[in-house]
């Protein structure tokens, strides 16, 4: 049998294993002979020739006897391509360099033979590109996080520039590069776009995108089946090492012990590593104080929660890729703007509620507006109203500033209290539903005229003073938190 046959007999495992799956174990495979009823192949380390046997073994042997082939076990071979003769040898009893399909694995004799699998040109970049790192699984790169499609604002800017930076390739600038913030801000976009951005400039780079969890599983599993030495191998010999929500490994000792050693052994040769959590890394719990000095000895960047020009621009731009499919749906003015201005909580929740209007557009035939947008988004509306009160906005703007409730509510009119004013009144005008009249009387029953002028000084000077703008974002995210 050839390989061109066994190319004909993968296609009928696509169904059976799953595309991902095959994907990332059965289309790597190359087959060295079928004698004897022994189907040899050739894989690019033990790590995976066992794992195909215990997860995969039986499904190919069955697609293999459907074709006429009685084949009865398997043998996987790390190195070259043997020989018909010799793999006839193993079959008849000479040590077999492989695992049994009943998954039994045997001696596997590591040569110094190619080490990248093949990929496939028509599918999407696996997160694992080239090299060694092409035996270890992880989910297919989104297409649609790219650089092009990523929306710069003040609130991501930094970690955009970094992000860009280090995607340039070349000398190791920021070592790690550690981007964290919450939920639905562009971390995940932004290291899916890394990977895409190496990948187009550097195409023999072995880059290695993988989640925290995965890595751990993988961790565990090499424990398990004592092959610690090809884990060590497949994580510690690539150029680039990108580990989303790093904070899941927090508490995990062993699994910290070898992601520390790991993280020492690629900083050492100068191989760049990229990380992301949902906080920064002296805030994430339980995590090992060297790894967290670790993570902090590089460019920790942190994502902003989405300011309203920000989000505007994402539903512009969101709307613009809608489109296409939506050629007929038209948005009422102002319709974008109602959405950024009620949807703060984050970008997902953002795209989801603008594909619910194109939706609802399709199908009703109607123009597409701001009372439709009510009535469709009724449930996200409710859910992302504002419940922060002006109560606690007031507190905030107190503790931060070191000034008395009594202080900021109060007559005086002396600058060390007047802007904290100011910037409580912008906050509630921005952070509640409460009309100028309403926040007025909260304020000591001031005007409404006043309210609307301390909200217009301070957007005056959030653009023009970065320490007002730096302390509007630091109460922004206590309030939100």
């Amino acid at each position: 049998m050839t390989n061109e046959t066994w190319g004909s007999m993968r296609q009928e495992l696509i169904a059976s294993v799953g595309r991902n799956n095959f994907a990332n174990w059965i289309e790597p495979l190359e087959l060295d002979a079928l004698e004897d009823g022994v189907a040899t192949f050739r894989v690019t380390s033990p790590f995976v020739g066992d794992w195909v046997s215990r997860n995969y073994g039986d499904a190919i042997l069955n697609v293999i006897n459907k074709s006429g082939r009685p084949a009865e076990r398997l043998v996987f071979e790390v190195g070259p391509r043997r020989e018909p003769a010799a793999a006839a040898a193993s079959a008849h009893g000479a040590p077999a360099n492989g695992v049994s399909a009943n998954g039994t694995p045997a001696e596997v004799t590591p040569s110094h033979g190619p080490a990248g699998a093949r990929a496939s040109s028509d599918r999407a970049a696996p997160a694992v590109l080239r090299g060694e790192a092409d035996d270890l699984p992880g989910p297919d790169l989104d297409d649609r996080f790219t650089f092009d499609s990523f929306v710069v604002g003040k609130p991501n800017e930094l970690a955009h520039a970094a992000a860009r930076r280090v995607a340039e390739g070349g000398d190791v600038t920021f070592n790690p590069l550690f981007l964290y913030g919450g939920v639905g801000l562009g971390k995940t976009h932004l290291m899916h776009a890394i990977a895409w951005e190496l990948r187009r400039r550097q195409p023999d780079l072995r880059v290695v995108y993988l989640s925290a969890e995965q890595f751990m599983y993988r961790f565990i599993q090499a424990l398990r089946e004592r092959q610690m030495i090809d884990f060590k191998q497949l994580f510690r010999s690539v150029d680039v090492l990108m580990v989303d929500d790093v904070q899941f490994i927090a508490g995990k000792d062993s699994t910290q012990e070898e992601f520390f050693h790991t993280f020492n052994a690629l900083v050492d040769q100068r191989s760049q590593i990229i990380l992301s959590a949902d906080r920064a890394p002296g805030e994430i719990e339980k995590m090992e104080s060297r790894i967290v000095s670790r993570m902090q000895s590089g460019l920790v960047v942190d994502l902003h929660p989405t300011t309203y020009e920000l989000r505007l621009g994402i539903l512009q731009q969101k709307a613009e890729r809608f489109r296409p499919q939506f050629r007929d749906i038209r948005l009422a003015d102002g319709v974008l703007e109602f959405l950024a201005h009620r949807i703060t909580s984050n970008v997902r929740v953002l795209e989801g509620a603008l594909m619910r209007l194109f939706a609802m557009g399709s199908l009703v035939g109607r123009e597409v507006t701001i009372d439709m947008t009510q009535e469709c988004l009724v449930d996200i509306l409710r859910q992302s109203d504002r419940k922060t009160t002006i109560d606690e906005i007031q507190r905030k703007v107190c503790d931060h500033y070191n000034i008395r409730i009594s202080d900021l509510v109060g007559p005086k009119r002396t600058r060390i209290f007047a802007r904290p004013r100011q910037i409580a009144m912008y906050l509630c005008k921005q952070m509640t539903q409460r009309s100028l009249p309403e926040i007025g009387r909260k304020f000591g029953g001031r005007d409404h005229t006043t309210i609307l002028h301390g909200v217009k000084k301070i957007e005056e000077l959030r653009g023009k003073d970065s320490q007002i703008a730096e302390d509007l974002e630091m109460l922004r995210r206590a309030l939100e938190a």
